[in-house]
């Protein structure tokens, strides 16, 4: 069993630990040498002070409350009340502390989070690799063993995803607009799920893409973002847990299983064979809406779109003090007219219509996460072909989700020996649940066979 968020609530809820040795232990791993450059700022004392609280609750017979005083970082694209939010850049190294939390953060605080930091980032969410040249990016713990260069740790929540892979959090509160939660979670062994994007709430965090931006968490295990999501969602996971033999699923063939390298192609397939023993029916579709996309997108998409009307007055006053691939990226939404936008949002709207037609008809898809795993941050540093071309293949398969307004959670199928490499088990818009209820049974089916 995965040492995940839940355990340790058990743990603590049968006084076998407390929330503050649990917390200590947290936050010596943020001051790691496998943290340097996750955290922007820490929240040490506010971290403790929840953890000593809810020990006070334990202690005086209360309800443990559902996060149970753990460590849980937030990515800096989201206001923590006194702290400034700065979303990786420079340019806002001198913003303002928060007057407020953002409703995302408020929810993890009400339910007894102790937030330890804002975690590094992709200058303002604009990419799928995790690269920060102002902050350093921080290197993916989970390749380290099977080779000593350093590798991405996607994007764009970069820190968030190293803060729980390496114990410095139990969960991290990150967010989702081509895949920035399941990128990360993909090529660090983890579980990232994004939600269907109205059912969390995005105020007090800087938008990328008003249109695509989701709140959700990276996670340990599927269990613990079915509770993450209950906690930033407000609402409770009905889950009817019904066996991988009761459930329809699909491949779509269309795209997602291009230029796979061998290391996915082999976790993908093996973890398909795994699921057939089982006895679940796995079925090959196309899907040829999903080639539309790069015609529709061609002119940026909405995340050009949105995010040069957001940075346009800011590029032009300070674009020295952007990252020059961020800067070129946002500026690509300067040459999109309004009814060229207007166009963008029709074509999305009956794009989805006909993909619904294919994707309902099942209990959910699965596709590979991202088709490579993670590069070297040293090539990706040195080429901007290089490195443009791993971002586009990242972001390839879970833009497609963000695309379609539905929801998808990507966990770890590669083997103990193997990079990382992520299924990504999805479906269409308000199939949360159906989506966390597969992932649950998907999950426990690959663990019979480590």
């Amino acid at each position: 069993m995965t040492l995940d968020l839940t355990t340790a609530r058990a743990e603590i809820a049968l006084c076998r630990r407390s929330a503050q040795q649990a917390l200590d232990a947290s936050l010596a791993a943020t001051h790691s040498a496998a943290n340097e450059h996750s955290f922007v700022r820490l929240f040490e004392d506010m971290a403790l002070a929840a953890a000593r609280s809810v020990d006070a609750q334990v202690a005086a017979g209360a309800p443990l409350p559902p996060l149970a005083g753990l460590a849980v970082s937030v990515k800096d694209l989201y206001d923590v009340y006194g702290q400034p939010t700065t979303a990786g850049s420079t340019v806002l190294a001198g913003s303002a502390p928060a007057s407020a939390d953002a409703p995302a953060v408020a929810r993890l605080r009400q339910a007894g989070a102790a937030l330890t930091g804002h975690t590094n980032m992709t200058e303002f969410a604009f990419s799928g690799v995790g690269l920060n040249p102002h902050r350093g990016t921080p290197a993916n713990p989970a390749t380290r063993a099977l080779d000593p260069a350093p590798r991405i740790p996607g994007g764009s929540s970069s820190g968030a995803a190293v803060s729980v892979a390496t114990g410095a959090a139990w969960a991290a509160l990150g967010s989702d607009t081509g895949g920035s939660i399941r990128i990360p979670a993909a090529l660090q062994g983890l579980v990232g799920f994004k939600n269907t994007a109205r059912l969390t709430p995005t105020e007090g965090c800087i938008a990328l893409s008003t249109t695509l931006d989701t709140a959700c968490a990276i996670t340990r295990s599927v269990r613990d973002a079915v509770l993450l999501h209950e906690v930033l969602a407000q609402r409770r996971v009905s889950l009817a847990e019904r066996p991988l033999r009761a459930l329809r699923l699909a491949v779509p063939t269309t795209t997602v299983l291009d230029t796979l390298d061998a290391t996915v192609a082999r976790a993908f397939d093996r973890a398909l064979a795994q699921l057939r023993a089982a006895g679940a029916r796995i079925e090959e579709i196309a899907l040829p809406e999903i080639a539309e996309l790069t015609a529709i997108q061609a002119s940026g998409g909405f995340s050009a779109a949105e995010s040069w009307a957001l940075h346009r007055q800011r590029l032009r006053d300070h674009e020295a003090e952007y990252d020059p691939r961020v800067a070129a990226r946002i500026r690509r939404g300067e040459r999109m007219s309004a009814a060229d936008y207007i166009d963008l949002l029709n074509a999305r709207r009956d794009w989805i219509d006909r993909m619904n037609l294919g994707v309902r008809r099942f209990d959910a898809l699965l596709s590979p996460t991202v088709p490579i795993v993670a590069p070297t941050i040293a090539e990706l540093e040195a080429s901007d072909d290089a490195f443009f071309a791993a971002n586009a293949l990242l972001l390839r398969n879970p833009a497609i989700v963000n695309m379609l307004d539905g929801c998808a959670l990507s966990l770890p199928c590669h083997a103990r020996d193997e990079m990382p490499a992520g299924l990504t088990v999805w479906s269409a818009a308000l199939c949360d649940d159906a989506v966390l209820d597969v992932s649950l049974a998907i999950e426990a089916t690959l663990a019979q066979k480590e």
